[in-house]
């Protein structure tokens, strides 16, 4: 692509958000920065820029290599960005996923009210 690209067409073509109106919901929240500033999702984008996505419990940091206008496969994605994200960042991920995981032997059925307050709890005691 010579000019650029829409900036939510390229986060959907990479594979960062499932739907492309997930993409430009996100621009629109303030969640899609370029040098610390919120973007619009009708931005051009152009190769070489960084851009910083908020997803949930990290904030992942990218670079464009290459301008898409179309979905690529999961393959073709590592030659279109340039994955810029801290290790610590993932290291976080991975520490709330093991946190939200619980193991319940088979058979006891769901947990009571009182039993869910107690993991809630120590979720949040954990999570500090």
């Amino acid at each position: 692509m010579e000019g650029g690209v829409r900036i939510d067409k390229w986060l959907w073509a990479v594979r960062i958000f499932k739907t492309r109106s997930l993409a430009s919901d996100a621009c629109r929240s303030g969640k899609v920065k370029i040098l610390d500033k919120a973007v619009k999702p009708s931005r051009e984008l152009k190769t070489g820029e960084v851009i910083s996505i908020s997803l949930a419990p990290i904030t992942k940091t990218v670079r464009v290599v290459a301008l898409l206008g179309h979905r690529v496969s999961a393959k073709l994605v590592p030659l279109s960005m340039e994955d810029l994200t801290p290790e610590a960042e993932y290291q976080k991920l991975k520490r709330k996923n093991e946190i939200d995981f619980e193991l319940r032997d088979r058979g006891t059925g769901r947990p009571t009210k009182r039993d869910r307050r107690e993991i809630e709890f120590l979720k949040l005691y954990l999570d500090e």
